[in-house]
């Protein structure tokens, strides 16, 4: 009765139109007081021991450095470097959008921020290059998903903290599967534009490809301030946020100039709503969590699906039918506080590695966040370019499609996952 009421209640709040935080909480709260017999006024403490965590301190830090960065001029500089290396290709402009998403992915780690940097300039680029409007809309919005996977990732902090793994592995897990799904999108763009007839045209020169990329080199160079400082051991990740931060901060304001101090009243405040926003979703999750725990709900359903016998891959296949349904209407950081409590033992009972479930649930997210009614980056996409949502759902599909592929090989192929953390880390 415990579970039932506690589900219950939580979709129906979500189906009135409560925010997911919200309904997360309440719904909680009412279980607590009416089947439990935990006291009530633990809740503030329980939810204080759970957001309790130093590496939670990286999250305002990596959000304040994408905006930093995303506010001024770094997504054109990374543009103009992808155009130089990509741009004469078949297909070459929208590859140089995914390129660039590629890059700035790994600069923000944020899905929605790189849809906006990157597509604010790229879109009506490809458009006027007489591409069909399905190009720029598909490759933007599905490449800018992947902010989630490729590190720094927001959300995988949030997993690694809920699944109390290494952030630093997880990580460097989440490196190859990224650039594997990127290039499986350059590929499938290079592919549809030769066959609509697009040329190739004139390279850049090496020299035009040098000076594209002395210009943003101090833009990409925060990718091996964070990677390189955590496998360098210099900082942990939640350090590596900090310096992030200093970073971006130091290049915006006294090496490429493009913004102002009085803008970083701002950017800090828009930072500070983001961080806000994604805390009161943590600390909702956090009592939630802990009364699955506290009433041995996943126990139960851990027993009740190896009591099934279905095996290590029946249960990925049933964990990615739930977290695709789950991603297309709620916030990824929503879905892992949700469930991975929930699912991560049954997967470790199975042999599943904690880190490969978590890039699993990392790409399952990807998918969310372009998949209707609640994917977010087609919200952002379609206020961009002013097309109607529909249209915009319509042109992602292909794209998508590739990321249903790419999420098929990750899962039953742990060692595109795995492979790197085991030679940073060993084991």
């Amino acid at each position: 009765m415990t579970i039932a009421f506690l589900f219950i209640s939580l979709f129906v709040l979500m189906l009135v139109g409560v925010p997911v935080a919200v309904s997360l909480g309440a719904s909680t709260l009412l279980t607590i007081i009416f089947f439990t017999d935990i006291d009530v006024t633990s809740v503030p403490q329980i939810i204080f021991d759970g957001i309790n965590h130093f590496s939670l301190m990286a999250i305002p830090m990596f959000i304040l450095a994408g905006n930093l960065l995303s506010k001024g001029g770094s997504a054109a500089r990374i543009i103009d470097f992808a155009r130089a290396m990509v741009g004469h290709l078949p297909g070459g402009l929208p590859m140089s959008a995914i390129f660039a998403c590629i890059i700035f992915a790994a600069v923000s780690g944020s899905s929605p921020a790189t849809v906006v940097a990157i597509g604010s300039v790229m879109f009506a680029a490809i458009k006027q290059a007489n591409y069909p409007p399905s190009y720029a809309v598909g490759a933007i919005t599905t490449a800018g998903s992947l902010g989630i996977l490729i590190p720094p990732s927001v959300v995988m902090i949030v997993y690694g903290v809920t699944a109390e793994v290494s952030i630093g592995k997880l990580f460097m897990a989440g490196v190859i599967p990224g650039l594997m799904l990127g290039s499986m999108m350059l590929l499938q763009t290079y592919v549809g534009a030769r066959r609509l007839g697009f040329k190739a045209s004139t390279p850049a020169s090496w020299g035009e490809r040098g000076r594209t990329f002395l210009r943003s080199f101090w833009a990409l160079l925060i990718i091996v301030v964070v990677i390189g400082g955590i496998y360098g051991g210099i900082f942990t990740p939640t350090e590596a946020a900090a310096a992030s931060a200093i970073y971006a901060l130091f290049i915006s304001l006294f090496v490429y100039k493009d913004i102002k101090v009085r803008d970083l009243y701002a950017i800090c405040l828009d930072s500070a709503l983001t961080t806000a926003m994604i805390f009161f979703i943590i600390a909702n999750a956090v009592v939630f969590a802990y009364l699955l725990t506290s009433e041995q709900i996943p126990q139960q359903i851990s027993s009740f699906l190896l009591d099934l016998d279905i095996g290590k891959i029946g249960f990925l296949i049933c964990v990615n039918i739930l977290l695709f349904i789950m991603g297309q209407f709620m916030e990824p950081s929503s879905v892992i506080m949700i469930m991975v409590p929930l699912l991560l033992p049954i997967a470790t009972s199975l042999g599943v590695d904690p880190i490969h479930f978590g890039i699993i649930m990392m790409v399952n997210m990807e998918i969310g966040m372009v998949t209707p009614p609640v994917g977010l980056n087609l919200f952002v996409a379609s206020g961009l370019t002013g097309i109607e949502l529909k249209k915009i759902i319509f042109y992602t599909l292909p794209w998508a499609v590739t990321l249903g592929i790419g999420l098929i090989l990750i899962t039953y192929v742990p060692e595109i996952s795995l492979w790197l953390p085991s030679l940073m880390y060993g084991g």
